[in-house]
């Protein structure tokens, strides 16, 4: 498995489109991070970038995101690659949180209201 996390000084970036690094994970089939890279983002909006292809071709095949725009979340889906919005926060805290199951999807769009838990992390099971 690997996790890709649109990144902004070490936090979960805001908004998709507009981040600096993807952060990359490569997780073990146990679970564990093996492997943590950065990935300087391209120009451009999210959607309108090759980014979601670029992303599936490393192998990406789950993305851990602040707050998305539709587009964007058609795209990256239809990269073959499964979106979970609503996150904040330290990135590696946001992946360890995921790997134990604790993380699900807002289901929100850049035209939603856009919330966070009460702790500023993802919306937890």
């Amino acid at each position: 498995m690997k996790i890709a996390v649109p990144t902004r000084d070490f936090f979960v970036d805001e908004h998709f489109g507009h981040c600096e690094y993807y952060s990359i994970y490569s997780i073990s089939e146990d679970n564990k991070i093996i492997k943590e890279e950065l990935m300087k983002s391209p120009q451009g909006c999210g959607c309108k970038s090759d980014i979601a292809i670029t992303l599936r071709q490393m192998g990406v095949d789950t993305m851990l995101a602040g707050n998305m725009g539709q587009g964007a979340v058609n795209k990256v889906t239809e990269s073959g690659i499964k979106v979970y919005r609503g996150c904040a926060g330290k990135v590696r805290e946001q992946v360890e949180l995921f790997l134990k199951g604790q993380v699900v999807d807002s289901g929100e769009t850049c035209s939603d209201h856009h919330h966070h838990g009460e702790d500023g992390q993802c919306d937890h099971q």
